[in-house]
Order: structure tokens, then sequence, then C-alpha cells
């Protein structure tokens, strides 16, 4: 009890000073919707920012939970067990409609079935910032980006000769109905680094433990085994600047994480994944009079290997290569000319049924792609209020040829003494080619797939002033030829991946808030509403609700972030009747606690209590979802 009593007393000294989008928004500078830095109100859509002041107030967190807050957002796999795969749900999109990117490089699993990147793999405490664009972004992004676009930026070596940073938290993982707080989850990082000269440096270890929760739901009457995670990061960077002018860093950066997991009829199992992360790559950038020219380029390798009753592995190869110059012709017109290039492949193997040995089951000979893609972007900046945004990009694949998409993004801002008022809309398209696994695996897979096709409007408008922000923004989604799990051989039962013929179209509403209540005290909240037809709307609450109070004194800072989630639709495959079956899911609030306690210039304690109330709910049909947990840490600065 001792344990449990320094955790809530802990508790109150942790919070956040603002949301996550709780910002200084007429000194904001966005990046991700044009690769032009420019000042909030002339960018043409309402860009979500998450600062490295407000990922520091979010320690000993994961991305996923971060991100999860977000409007428009809802990732999947966040309130349960670490080991659970995650969904990304945008605006009634899936993970494939997703592009992630790490320091402006796309990255993906070429192996997997919807071609995503699993969050998990990145520790939040290696983040600097994260910019988040939702809506079809292809004309930048290239294939895939049809919901949203997340670029996450990684953290700079300190500007001093030697800087290290330890952090380290202990808190619980537990269910509704095992409150006993236990110590079950452990998260480290240490890192050093600086700048000697021209040079520049960078060495970072962290990991991650947790235990003590099963991975489908435990109400019944069964025992239900642990299934712990663990998860190590390694990452490296060296730098050098030859001049004002033109510089360049080389990373490497080596990911693993563990996990348990049960059966895939909610049974007890004992089961387990390894992934494997090693990415190498580099960044050059050029700057001359009216511009600027960047090259990145990346090398993934990953290994997957399930240990379960029918063992498989995977391994896969992604080179991504991004280069682009971006020129000023005059104070209100910036163009940005480039090429970008992935270059894919990957193996798999499993041991059939009745045999003993691996055999390969799908050879990187065939699953294989080239992707090269020239693309143009142009932005106008007024000095009487009209910004233009207009992208176009020519998608050529070596299995499906050429396709043109494009962006038109108009808006129109109008500038008081200290506020911005920005009327914005935009009409985009996006080209989402089938994945590796969906053509090329022996058993499910369909190489007559067609590529999905899908547009995005929108159209809404953005208050700003100081200690206040409004942001309002209708979107409509189309879709064509989505890609489905079907059962395509009733007779011999025998699914496999296909087009559908119908078009479906997601619809909804994003409305953000923040505003600095008194001095000390500020609040922050959104609102998502989500109409989306039947294929898309699984797992996707109809409406959901993100608010917060924060409050900053001195050292002290708290933070309390309630969640709403409205009834959603899942489906389970139901073996007694050999079908899939849909059901319900309860709508559900969440309140959490979070404070920090800044000691010295070096030192500060945080900590938090998530899920206050105890509130029982399921996130996903069959899955453990955590009760009320708590967590303290320290972070030092040498």
């Amino acid at each position: 009890m001792l344990w449990v009593s320094a955790i809530i007393c802990t508790a109150s000294l942790h919070g956040q000073n603002s949301d996550l989008e709780n910002i200084e928004t007429l000194n904001e500078v966005v990046v991700i919707d044009s690769k032009f830095e420019l000042p909030r109100e002339n960018s043409g859509k309402v860009v979500a920012k998450i600062s490295s002041e407000e990922l520091e107030k979010s320690r000993g967190q994961t991305l996923p939970d971060v991100i999860n807050r977000i409007s428009g957002i809802e990732i999947g796999g966040t309130r349960g067990n670490e080991g659970q795969n995650l969904g990304y749900y945008v605006r009634g999109g899936r993970n494939r409609q997703v592009v992630i990117l790490v320091d402006g490089i796309q990255v993906n699993d070429p192996s997997s079935i919807a071609n995503d990147f699993d969050l998990r793999l990145l520790p939040l405490s290696q983040i600097a910032s994260v910019e988040i664009i939702k809506g079809a972004s292809s004309t930048l992004y290239g294939s895939g980006a049809g919901a949203a676009v997340i670029s996450i930026t990684t953290k700079e070596p300190a500007n001093e000769k030697l800087a290290f940073q330890w952090q380290s938290s202990v808190g619980t993982n537990q269910s509704q109905e095992d409150q006993e707080y236990s110590p079950a989850e452990v998260q480290n990082t240490v890192s050093l680094g600086g700048k000697l000269k021209k040079w520049e440096y960078q060495t970072r270890f962290s990991h991650r433990y947790s235990d003590n929760l099963s991975a489908v739901s435990t109400n019944s009457e069964e025992e239900f085994e642990e299934n712990p995670f663990r998860k190590y990061n390694v990452y490296g960077r060296l730098g050098y600047t030859f001049s004002e002018n033109f510089n360049f860093h080389l990373f490497g950066n080596y990911d693993r994480f563990s996990s348990s997991f049960d059966n895939y009829d909610f049974t007890d199992g004992n089961n387990k994944l390894h992934s494997d992360q090693l990415r190498v790559g580099s960044k050059w950038e050029y700057t001359y009079d009216q511009g600027s020219f960047v090259f990145n380029n990346s090398y993934n390798v990953l290994d997957r290997e399930v240990e379960a009753e029918y063992p498989n592995t995977f391994n896969s190869r992604l080179l991504v290569l991004d280069a682009y110059n971006r020129y000023n012709f005059t104070n209100g017109l910036h163009a940005l000319l480039g090429v970008n290039a992935q270059f894919s492949d990957f193996n798999s193997y499993e041991v059939p049924f009745g045999g003993s040995e691996l055999e390969q089951r799908i050879g990187e000979d065939e699953a294989h792609f080239e992707i090269v893609d020239p693309y143009l972007n142009l932005v106008y900046v007024s000095d009487f209020g009209l910004n233009l945004n207009l992208g176009t990009r020519l998608n050529i694949h070596s299995d499906y040829g050429k396709h043109w998409v494009y962006n038109l993004n108009p808006s129109y801002n109008i500038l008081f003494k200290e506020s911005s008022l920005k009327f914005l809309a935009s009409y985009s398209t996006a080209y989402i080619t089938p994945s590796l696994y969906q053509l090329f695996d022996p058993v499910y897979g369909n190489d007559g797939l067609k590529p999905e096709e899908n547009r995005t409007l929108e159209g809404g408008m953005e208050f700003n002033t100081r200690g206040l922000r409004a942001s309002a923004v209708f979107f409509n989604r189309k879709e064509k030829n989505f890609i489905d799990f079907v059962l395509t051989d009733p007779a011999n039962f025998i699914y496999s991946y296909s087009n559908i013929d119908e078009e479906f179209t997601a619809e909804g509403v994003e409305v953000e808030f923040s505003a600095a209540l008194l001095e000390q005290l500020s609040f922050s909240g959104n609102y998502t509403f989500t109409q989306a037809d039947k294929k898309f709307a699984l797992r996707i609450p109809k409406h959901k609700l993100n608010a917060g109070l924060d409050y900053a004194a001195g050292k002290t800072s708290i933070s309390l972030k309630y969640q709403f989630n409205d009834q959603r639709t899942d489906s389970y495959f139901n073996d007694s009747l050999m079908a899939t079956e849909l059901i319900n899911l309860d709508s559900f609030g969440l309140l959490d606690l979070f404070a920090s306690y800044q000691v010295n210039e070096k030192l500060q304690l945080f900590g938090g209590v998530y899920n206050i109330a105890n509130t029982e709910y399921r996130e996903l049909y069959g899955y453990t979802t955590k009760g009320r947990n708590a967590r303290v840490g320290f972070s030092l600065m040498l």
C-alpha cells in the first residue's frame, strides 16, 4: 500500500500545460502540407502539430497514446495489452491508407498485409515533434496517403559538447478486475549527444517492458496467462556541417520487440511474435540564395517471426530515396520539384500442415515492387489574403503503370491586429496500390487486384488569436475498388482479397478549440463526427470527444484529460457458424490525471493515474482493456 500511496501522491503533481493542439498559433510554422515552412495562417489545411514541449509532458506514454488524442483519429489497440496490433482509423480509412514518415522518409513493412508501419517500434523519448495532415495527400507523399500522413521528426543533438539524459518510469499494468497495484510496467531511456565544432553526434538506448495483463478478455471463469511485452531501441546519428549552406548526417536505428499473444478464437495460448527492424540512411541539404536542395535516403530490413501452432517468418527490405528542390521565385511564390523512389520485396516461410520444417511460401523474385514518382507542388501566398497550394504527382509503378494524382487547396486569410480568420477548401486524390501480401500470398492473394482510388473534399475555417484557437472542418471521402478480405468460394470455404465494386463514402466534421481561461489555467478539446458506410464504419466511433483542463504554476503542472468514444461496430469470426458476425460495442468515457514537478533545472518528477474511475469497457471485441493504472518517474539531464 505504501507503493500505491506514492503513486497517488505523485499523480497530483504531473500534467500538461496545454493539450496537444493548444499552441502559440500565430507564431507557429507548419511544413507537412507543402514541404515549405509556412506560418500557420498561410497553410491551406488545419494541421495538427504535437510539439516537443507537449511530448515531454507525455513522458511514460507511448506514441500511439499521444496521437490518439488528435481529432479525426482513432488508434485501436492502444488501451489493452501492449502486444495488441494497432489499427489506424482516420476518416473512415484503415492502416493501408495512412502514410507514416520518419524524418521525411516513408517507413512501412512490405511483408505486412496492409503495408503499414508499426508505431510501437518508435519510443516516444526519441521524438522531437509530430505533424499530422488528414485527407488525400498522394501528391506529396505517394501511394497510400489516402486518409492521413503522420510525419515524425526525431530529436536533434543538443547544442553543447556533451549532454546526458536519463528518463525512467515504473507503473502498473492491470485490468478492471485486477486492482492490486503491483509494479508491472518499466521504461528506461538513456541518451548521450552533442556538438563538437562542425561535428554532431547522438546515441540513444531505450527499453520498455510490461506484464500482468492477458491479451484476450478475462470475463470468464477460465484462467488466462499473462502476455508480456518487451521492446528495445538503439539509435545513433553522426553529422557534419561543411559550411553554413551544406550539411549532412548519417543515422542507424535498431528496434526489437517481443510479445506474447493468445489464440485467434479468444482462448488462452502461448504464442509469440518477435519483430526486428534495422534502418539506416542519411540526409543531405544544400541551401542557396533562393532555395534549397534536399536528398533523403533510408534502407530498412525487417524480420518477423511468429511462434504459434503453425509457425511462420517474414523478412522484407525497403529502399526509399527522396530528392527535391525548393525554389522561391518571389516572397509569395514557392515551387517544389522532386522525385521519390521506393524498392521493396519480401519472403515468407511457414511450416505446412503435417510438416515439421519451414518451407518458403512467398519469394522475393515474385513479391517485389519498384515505384518512381516525379512530383510538383506550387505555393502562392498573396499580400491580400489569398493562398493557393497546388500539386500533382505521376505514380510510375512496376506492376500498375502510370497514374496521376493532384491537389487543389485554396484558402483565404483575414488578418486583424492580433488575430487571423482563415477559410479553406481542398480537393485532392489518392492512389493506393495493393500490398505485396495481398497480391502474392499463395492462399489468400489475388494478382488481379486493382488499386484503390479515393478523393477527399474539405471545407472549413480556423480562427487564431492570442490565447484562443477554434476550427471546424467538414470532410467527404469517396473510395472505389476498396480491397477487402471476403469469402470468394463458399462451397470450399475459401477466403481471398478482392475489390468491392461499389463506391464507399465517409464524411464528417472535426471541431477543435483551445483557450487560456486564466494566466495559469487553460482548456482545450476536440470533437469528431464520422458517418461512414458499413465497410468503413467498423471500430470507428460515430462521435468522439477529447477535452483537457490544464493548470501550471511555478514548477508544478497538473492536467485532467477526458476522452469519450461512442458506440462502435466490431466483427469476429464465429467458429460454430463458420461465418463473420457483427457486434455492437458500448460507448465509454475515460478520465486521466497527469502531473509533473520541476525539482531543479536538471531533475523533473512526473506521474499519472489513468482511467481514474476504473471504467469497464471494450475497445476491441474479445480483448482485454486496461483498468485504473498509475505511473511515476523522473527525468534527469546533465
